[in-house]
């Protein structure tokens, strides 16, 4: 009978040690699998952005807050955490370190946070820039005074229409009271600016009897499309990184519940006599 119970323990201690084996394999090549990973999500992230920086620098007049670029340069911040992490989770499942693992466990910990800071901010963004977005282009058309002068109203809403290729802000309409009431022409005789006209009608002058030659969707759809979409990218490639990060974390701490953490071999009795 004791022999019997000698050979289940054995039994089932070479099982649990092979399926031990088997998950620290696993767990080292998904966290050498997703060091790769990191690196091309550290790309998409650095390039959302980038872009993100580039939109505020072009848009910026429409803006007066000088934080605009936050979220963009936060992005390209955790862009290059995580290319420093990717390459430490391939050393660690190259070679297991202490050192090494505890590292990457900070460094996840600390991108997690920036990560979900940074879709918050991306949300709010989103919802924010949209109302500020409509007082600032209602502002330049409801200022526009219809000369070819250097005022800055004018001069920044056709560079905006030229830009976009949109007219006014919901749509061409919106320029159909302000001309009349702004440029003293009647009612009938409405026009909008020039810089509505499409490029290929060279002898376009706002006419509203020549539809056909201008932009007449508005300015506001299309900056907060490209707006939102922008922001959209950021936040999902978040939280996907998040979840990738999540999954390396537990890929390391497999790694680490198999690895003593100090020698304590040094206080055995027997190195005391």
């Amino acid at each position: 009978m004791m022999k019997v119970r000698v050979v289940m323990v054995i039994l089932f201690s070479s099982l649990w040690y092979s399926e031990d084996s088997w998950l620290r394999l696993f767990a080292r090549f998904l966290l050498n699998f997703l060091g790769f990973i990191f690196w091309g999500t550290a790309a998409a992230l650095a390039f959302g952005g980038v872009w993100w920086i580039l939109i505020c620098k072009d848009y910026g007049y429409l803006y007066q807050e000088f934080f605009l670029p936050l979220p963009g340069c936060l992005a390209v911040a955790v862009a290059i955490i995580l290319l420093f992490t990717g390459v430490l989770a391939i050393s660690v499942s190259a070679k297991c370190s202490r050192y090494k693992q505890g590292t990457l466990m900070y460094l996840l910990l600390i991108l997690l946070c920036l990560e979900m800071s940074l879709a918050v901010l991306a949300q709010i963004y989103s919802i924010w820039m949209a109302s500020e977005l409509k007082s600032s282009i209602g502002y330049l058309v409801y200022h526009y005074n219809g000369t070819h002068s250097q005022a800055s109203g004018n001069s920044t809403m056709d560079v905006l229409q030229k830009k976009l290729q949109c007219c006014g802000v919901r749509n061409y309409t919106d320029w159909l009271k302000e001309t009349a009431a702004s440029w003293h022409l009647p009612a009938e005789k409405a026009y909008v600016p020039e810089s509505c006209c499409k490029e290929e009608y060279f002898h376009c002058r706002g006419d509203l009897g020549h539809l056909e030659q201008f932009f007449q969707e508005g300015c506001l759809k299309k900056l907060e499309d490209q707006l939102h979409f922008v922001m959209l990218y950021v936040f999902w490639c978040c939280v996907v990184v998040s979840v990738l990060e999540l999954l390396a974390g537990v890929s390391n701490g497999i790694l680490m519940t198999h690895e003593t953490f100090y020698n304590l071999r040094f206080l055995e009795s027997s190195n005391f006599l």
